[in-house]
């Protein structure tokens, strides 16, 4: 007996010996802003060192409960305490006395446009975005042709959903008018609609609800719609960030419910394996076939977050998993989900497309879903997602899950046009000068002399809207068959590779804005509405509460997304104009 309690002894001596404790907290300075990259040492580990993520936080496992931790930072002076692994440590740093002057001088950015009214504060949030130089008009007789890229990312719209919904105002390079128009897919109106090889066409020519002397044309396109069992066999990896800076409740946990319903999905014909990266990059199932729902659910419930972000090493773990089990003629895809927030190894926009372009050709795409707020790398995931022949997407709640990875699943997993572009050629003799409502220009590829148009990668039964705002020729004699701008489609078969072209006719049809289908009217009240945001300058002094009376003849009570763009517009004009809110009450 004596024995059998000496052995309990030593069995519990050895597991208190081997015990992990995990360490957790953020850190900030006196402005609460989060600190990434903190250098942070452990009494228990002094031969390593660990530093704290994007979001200021992070995650070390410890051998004992308590342990003294020991942080240092360029501009801060040195920061010691004993910690209890038990509690969150929310710790503060304290400037250095050169730093301390930087931010008694700094203030919130405040750039007042006056013509609308608008205060935006630009905050510094710790969250990235590429810069954006809105489009200008063109004129016809110079440059008649115009060209842009087609693709299915809506990530804007939930994310300016997100802002808003948080009471904070929206960076202006956040607001891409192309993305919050796909995220709607709006319909095609039934009795417009031309029909053309694979992809069905509908325009539209309206008036200009904020400039009387312009003319709108709406130019719609439907790629074709494959059923979900007829979809190819998957293999997909999912690649899940758990670094520390994923330690949040709209993160980690975000996205483990979003794939515990995307597993419904899966077919006995589908492959899955999960690799995650957070202090290394681990494989946590192996290529995992689709009717062993159980075994991959319990493989996305087990991940917990913590560690430094190797994201470029996970990224080549990842496409070589795909590639070893590539599915030929099948649907062969990395689902990339994360904050962008990737501090070790390759981590610019630069070297991450450089590293994502060596897979481009693999036949492979990339579908980035992004989330989190405070360290959201949104230009990260716009440039992997773009490079790596795919889509992208930002979830900032379930219902959004749900939406891109139940809802929408074949049109974001299922591509059925590749290297997708659009060239517009307008007619001289009917239009002056146009402007495209998005497809802005990058700043990046503007500096980039050697910049060319990419196609862009469309999925099964997505329909995609653009906006052209237009200055009608003066001379010009308008009817039902004058030609205003001819649309080439083209864009490669992916099982085949073979290049593929569609050419539709636009003509004059000169309709009053509100005599036009809701579709173009709904249409026109999100570019509007984008357009107010992003204070452009041919906007007019319009307002968000135009945006609402164009809105209120347009949005459909059958349809919730369009509902809740109405409840998004009117939480938009009380954190932007709250003055007017308190005139109403008083």
């Amino acid at each position: 007996m004596r024995s059998f309690i000496w052995i309990l002894l030593l069995l519990s001596a050895a597991h208190v010996a081997h015990a992990q404790y995990y360490l957790r907290g953020e850190i900030r300075n006196e402005q609460s802003v989060l600190l990434s990259g903190v250098k942070i040492k452990i009494g228990s580990k002094p031969n390593l060192i660990f530093y704290s993520g994007g979001s200021g936080s992070f995650g070390i496992p410890i051998p004992r409960a308590k342990d003294s931790i020991h942080l240092s930072f360029e501009g801060y002076e040195p920061f010691s305490v004993y910690a209890d692994s038990r509690q969150f440590q929310m710790i503060q740093m304290k400037a250095s006395s050169g730093t301390s002057k930087l931010y008694k001088n700094y203030k919130a950015s405040i750039v007042k446009n006056f013509s609308t009214g608008f205060v935006m504060n630009s905050l510094g949030l710790g969250e990235s975005y590429t810069g954006i130089i809105e489009n200008d008009f063109i004129k016809t007789n110079i440059f008649p042709e115009t060209g842009f890229s087609l693709n299915i990312d809506n990530a804007s719209y939930s994310n300016i959903r997100r802002f808003i919904n948080n009471g904070m105002m929206i960076p202006q390079d956040a607001i891409r008018i192309e993305e919050m128009l796909n995220y709607f897919s709006l319909p095609l109106p039934p009795n417009s609609v031309q029909q053309k090889g694979g992809f069905a066409y509908a325009f539209e020519h309206s008036s200009c609800p904020w400039n009387p002397q312009h003319q709108l044309l709406f130019l719609q396109l439907q790629a074709p719609t494959i059923p979900l069992h007829e979809v190819p066999p998957s293999n997909l990896v999912f690649l899940i960030d758990v670094s520390g800076s994923m330690d949040k409740p709209n993160r980690l946990p975000l996205l483990q419910a979003g794939f515990r319903l995307l597993i419904n999905n899966l077919r006995p014909i589908d492959t899955v394996s999960v690799i995650t990266y957070g202090g290394g990059v681990a494989m946590v199932l192996a290529p995992t076939g689709g009717q062993h729902k159980d075994l991959i659910r319990k493989a996305i419930d087990s991940l917990s977050a913590g560690g430094d972000t190797p994201g470029s090493g996970a990224i080549q773990l990842a496409y070589e998993t795909a590639k070893k089990n590539f599915i030929k003629a099948g649907n062969n895809r990395v689902i990339l989900a994360t904050d962008g927030d990737f501090n070790v190894g390759q981590s610019s926009e630069k070297e991450l497309e450089e590293l994502i372009t060596r897979y481009q050709m693999s036949g492979i795409y990339l579908t980035c879903l992004g989330v989190g707020m405070g360290n959201y790398k949104d230009s990260k995931l716009e440039t992997l997602s773009k490079k790596g022949n795919g889509n992208f997407a930002y979830i900032d709640q379930i219902r959004e899950a749900e939406k891109v990875l139940v809802t929408e699943f074949t049109k974001n997993i299922f591509t059925v046009a590749n290297d997708a572009s659009i060239t517009l050629q307008f007619n001289p003799e009917t239009v002056a000068a146009y402007r495209l409502i998005g497809f802005d220009n990058k700043k990046i590829a503007l500096a980039d002399s050697t910049s060319t148009l990419e196609g862009g990668e469309i999925g099964s039964g997505h329909a995609i809207m653009a906006i052209a705002e237009i200055i009608p020729a003066k001379d010009s004699t308008n009817s039902a068959n004058t030609s205003l701008a001819k649309v080439i489609l083209r864009y490669k078969d992916p099982s085949s590779g073979v290049q593929k072209e569609q050419d539709f006719k636009a003509y004059y049809r000169g309709r009053n804005i509100e005599q036009t289908d809701s579709t173009y009217r709904f249409a026109a009240a999100v570019a509007m509405f984008g357009n107010v945001l992003r204070r452009s300058k041919f906007i007019h002094g319009f307002q968000l509460e135009d945006v609402v009376l164009l809105t209120k003849q347009a949005v459909s009570s059958k349809n919730t997304l369009q509902q809740e763009f109405q409840q998004l517009l009117e939480k938009a004009i009380r954190l932007y104009h709250p003055s007017k809110k308190k005139r109403k009450s008083d």
